[in-house]
């Protein structure tokens, strides 16, 4: 699409948000594009959060499955559309609902916490839900004889687990996207920048945060880069972040870590492909045929917003 196609949609993607009343959100992991569009950005709770506070009839979720839901599930009484409801999560994937369940029974003497990234139906059997910028608090708080299982992400369980002295049961998920960056292109970045801080996100494996000076949620990494007095950083989270970023800070360098050369892989950014099937298109479209809507079962809904609640009083 060319700059000024590009432009003529924006302009009628604003419109039909002014004619309806509707308010657009962007993860930062979205295209660059779809960014420019947004009424706000962040990361998927913030952005519920926001929209809890806004006065629209529709809120547009340019994000991925998941992220829709808990937008829903605090907004029940909005609509919330979603640009592609094929936009989904390899690490929500990772933990099904059943399953948990079945582990669950198994091990009936522990509490869930279970990360945001997350369905609505693991959400409703789980105990606290939390983030990766919170995740250490909550813990924190728990009792210190509290058996927990902690899931989906195994790699931040681990780094919770390495910064509390606690010994959760860790569910196997993992996010494809963090779990791919190369160790070895990240030692080989750091002997050619020396000196360079390495910024990471703790859903990337144990090596890659070994390297790392500052390990944060996508917000915590992205508000270090504007305070530090540091004009060049390597970052080790999905690549949409380097957008906002470079926006903020405009005199600044930010290195990207590439990903393991593996099949379908092999560019020097490491992108979600589910966040890039958000386009203009399909904003467009969604706002003009107000579909795709997000659902959620009401009883599923009830109480997967109780785990909510807890984090959020526990924050």
């Amino acid at each position: 699409m060319s700059l000024e196609e590009q432009g003529k949609l924006k302009a009628e993607i604003l419109k039909l948000k002014t004619e309806k009343n509707a308010v657009i959100f962007a993860h930062y992991y979205t295209r660059p594009e779809i960014q420019e569009i947004a009424d706000f950005i962040g990361d998927s709770l913030a952005l519920a959060q926001q929209a809890t506070r806004v006065h629209a009839d529709i809120l547009v979720m340019c994000g991925v499955h998941f992220m829709g839901e808990t937008m829903k599930i605090l907004c029940p009484e909005k609509k919330v559309l979603i640009p592609d409801m094929k936009a989904g999560c390899s690490l929500a994937d990772s933990c099904k609902a059943e399953d948990l369940a079945i582990f669950k029974a198994q091990h009936p003497d522990h509490m869930v916490v279970s990360y945001v990234n997350t369905s609505a139906d693991v959400k409703a059997l789980t105990d606290v839900v939390v983030t990766s910028s919170n995740a250490k608090k909550i813990v924190d708080q728990l009792p210190k004889d509290a058996k927990i299982i902690f899931g989906p992400d195994h790699n931040l369980g681990s780094y919770i687990n390495s910064v509390t002295g606690r010994n959760m049961l860790l569910w196997n998920g993992a996010c494809h996207v963090h779990s791919r960056f190369s160790l070895e292109a990240l030692l080989q970045l750091k002997k050619e920048n020396p000196g360079v801080e390495v910024l990471a996100h703790p859903e990337c494996k144990a090596p890659i945060l070994a390297q790392s000076d500052v390990i944060g949620s996508t917000k915590a990494l992205l508000e270090h880069t504007i305070k530090s007095p540091a004009k060049r950083f390597i970052i080790a989270t999905e690549s949409g972040i380097l957008f906002e970023m470079q926006r903020a800070c405009p005199d600044k360098e930010f290195i990207p870590v590439p990903p393991e050369v593996t099949e379908g892989v092999g560019c020097s950014c490491n992108e979600c492909e589910y966040m890039r099937m958000n386009t203009l298109e399909k904003v467009y479209a969604c706002l003009r045929d107000e579909q795709p809507e997000m659902q959620v079962a009401k009883e599923t809904a009830e109480k997967a917003v109780s785990s909510i609640q807890q984090m959020l009083e526990m924050s």
